[in-house]
Parts: structure tokens; sequence; C-alpha cells
């Protein structure tokens, strides 16, 4: 009788939320097939959202770890690679090439590599000080930079700059936000709902400047640091922390010739320009979509699984709403594809916000005691991507 052969391997870039949550649906399907997760770092399991409400907690990075690498890899079956970069994809020879040890073959492959923070055009003779925070590591590296310190100065008033500004407000330090835009969380919200979010996080002793760009980080007399801003000003800080977007990862990608857009390009089934290859989370681009968030995420995953498991499950998106961790004020979201006219109801940091055309509700955002009104909007909201 002929011996069978081991087929080989799922293979996974990444550890973070996609990537485990792809695999705990796949094993539930397929307790068989070798799997193998190459991360670049330690491979812990944690819950990403919870970076930003993790200091007034008094929480550490090694608080946040919900599962050790040790116990990742028993719960899937799987080796895990910690610490190891993929320097190339060949597609021909269906390898990887890794920073450390020999070229790992694979079955079919699944990018789950995320994003990264964007890189501001700055001078200055203090960049190699600026903070930001996109995963465990990071956080521990700007808990450590804030040790002793009790001014920050945040450069981007988005989602994660209005959530770590109202956490490190929570935990005493006095906070700077500097951003070009107008408004706080602008594209999410219509700008009546960040003026008051933007109140609110006032009362808690944030300061804001809006208008003009940060410009250069440099190194101040008394050991602290200097930003200063197109508009003149100069803002004395001793931490910076830079929050001013992501942009998925996908040079591996374009190098191995699959087809790049903001994102990898995939299809209904999350499968790229090439055979057998994957893409899932914040690096992955579906019909034009690329929504960096929790909910489309959770739901790509479980549909990648069963299509990983032989059931091919294409991506179909409802509605989702954006939830802003601010607890000065909680915003939750959803917004418009398409132009509408916004539509305000409520006072002070109560707000129902909802964006029409014609008698078609395209989407909402509300604020403070109205969030409790989500599910009803929500349900007018047409589907991000249908059947």
């Amino acid at each position: 009788m002929k011996p069978t052969s081991t087929p080989a391997p799922l293979v996974v870039l990444g550890s973070g939320l996609a990537a485990y949550t792809l695999v705990r649906e796949w094993r539930r399907h397929d307790r068989e097939t070798p799997l193998v997760i190459v991360t670049a770092d330690d491979g812990a399991g944690y819950y990403k959202p919870n970076l930003s409400n993790a200091l007034s907690k008094q929480q550490t990075a090694d608080d946040l770890v919900q599962t050790t690498v040790e116990a990742a890899a028993e719960q899937f079956q799987a080796q895990i690679l910690t610490h190891t970069d993929v320097t190339a994809i060949d597609t021909v020879t269906r390898t990887l090439q890794l920073s450390q040890g020999q070229p790992l073959t694979w079955g079919r492959l699944v990018l789950a590599m995320g994003a990264e923070p964007l890189q501001p055009p700055l001078e200055g003779n203090a960049l190699d000080r600026i903070q930001r925070v996109n995963d465990r590591q990071d956080f521990a590296a700007f808990q450590q930079a804030l040790g002793g310190h009790s001014r920050v100065t945040i450069m981007g008033a988005g989602l994660i700059g209005c959530e770590f500004a109202n956490d490190l407000a929570s935990a005493g330090y006095q906070v700077d936000v500097a951003a070009p835009s107008e408004s706080l969380l602008t594209g999410l919200v219509p700008s009546a709902v960040g003026d008051a979010l933007q109140a609110e996080l006032e009362k808690l002793g944030v300061r804001f400047h809006l208008g003009p760009l940060a410009s250069r980080v440099d190194q101040a007399d008394d050991g602290g640091l200097s930003v200063s801003l197109t508009n003149g000003q100069q803002l004395r800080t001793e931490v910076v922390l830079s929050a001013v977007g992501l942009a998925p990862r996908i040079r591996l990608a374009r190098e191995a010739g699959l087809a790049v857009h903001k994102g990898i390009v995939v299809n209904r089934n999350l499968q790229s320009s090439q055979a057998d290859i994957y893409a899932l989370g914040d690096c992955a681009e579906i019909d034009g979509l690329n929504p960096m968030y929790i909910l489309p995420l959770t739901m790509a995953a479980r549909a990648l699984a069963k299509t990983l498991a032989g059931e091919p499950t294409a991506v179909n998106w409802p509605a989702m709403p954006v939830t802003v961790k601010t607890p000065a004020c909680p915003v939750v979201a959803c917004p418009p594809r398409g132009d509408g006219a916004w539509q305000i109801e409520g006072s002070g940091a109560n707000l129902a916000a909802v964006c029409r055309r014609g008698d078609d509700v395209l989407g909402f955002a509300l604020c403070g005691d109205r969030i409790k009104e989500r599910n009803t909007w929500l349900k007018a909201v047409p589907p991000l991507l249908a059947t």
C-alpha cells in the first residue's frame, strides 16, 4: 500500500486579529491540513482595539495578552515562526523566502499582514523620538517613552488620535492634539459630531490645534521636544505620538506580481490575482473597499475559513458601525457611501446625525446618549457589500 503523502501546509503571514480569527474558524472545519503561521513579532494573541484605552486602566503591553504563542500553537495545531520576516514570495515555486531558516513551501497562502503607520513629511533633529502605536510591541515602547513624563502631543485627530487623547487625558497626562483638519474624525462623522467630541475632550484638558500641519519635531533645550506647526506655533512637549493614519502592507504582494491598488486586490472569495494566494484584513481590498475595522475583518475571516475548507463562500458585508472608544463622548458611526445631506438632531454632546438622499438613509453618526439609537438607524442603511 502506497504511503499517503503529507499535503503542503496552509501558510498564514501575520498573527494579528485577522490571522488568528481565520485559523480559529478554519480549524473547526479542517483538523488535518498542516498549518504554519509566520509572524514578525512574538505571536501572542491580543485584541488590538485595547491598545488605545489601556493607559487609563493602568495596563501594560503584557497585560493585554489574551493567548500566549505556545497556547495558540497548541489550540490551532500550528507551527508558529516568530520574529521572522518574509523577504519574498515566489509564486512559481510556491515558496517564501524568510529572514531566517530555509525557504518555506506553501500549498495555499493567506496574506494577513495588516497595515503600517503613515509617515508624515516632517523635518527636525528628533524624528527618531516620534512614537507610533500599531501593535503591542509599539505600545510597550510608547509606555516606556511616557515614563516620568506628563506632556504628550498627538499628531492626528482621526479615530486613533482621538481615542489616545481621551485615554491619555484620563490617565492624567497633559495632551495637545495637532491636525490639519478643521474638526475631529473627518471622513467618519460630520463636523457637528466632531465638534461635540472636541468640546467634551477639552473638558478633560485636551488642547486642540486644528488647521495647521506639524512640520518639525526637534529636541528642546530642556531635553523635551518641540513640535513646530506651519502657522508658526511651537508646542513644547515630552512625548510625540503620530496617529495620522495607516496604509495597507502591499509591498510583498506587489513584488510577487499580485494585483494591488489601495490594498491587495482580491475577489469576493478573498482570492488574489494569483491562484491559491488570498488576502485578509487591513491589507486586502475587495471591490475597491478597504475598511480597516473589526467587524468587516471578522466577517471576512469567517467566509475565508469556509472557502479554504472546501466550501467557497463570498464575503457579504451588511452596514457595519464603527465605534469610537472615547468615553468622554462615545461615538458610533456608519459613514455614507455617496453624497447626501446631513440632518442633525439634538444638542450638546448628544447628537444624532443622519445622511439622506431623498428618502434614502445613506449613513449616520451618533454621539453621547444618542448612541442607543444605533440599531434603529443601522437597519435603514444599505449593505456595504451585498450579494
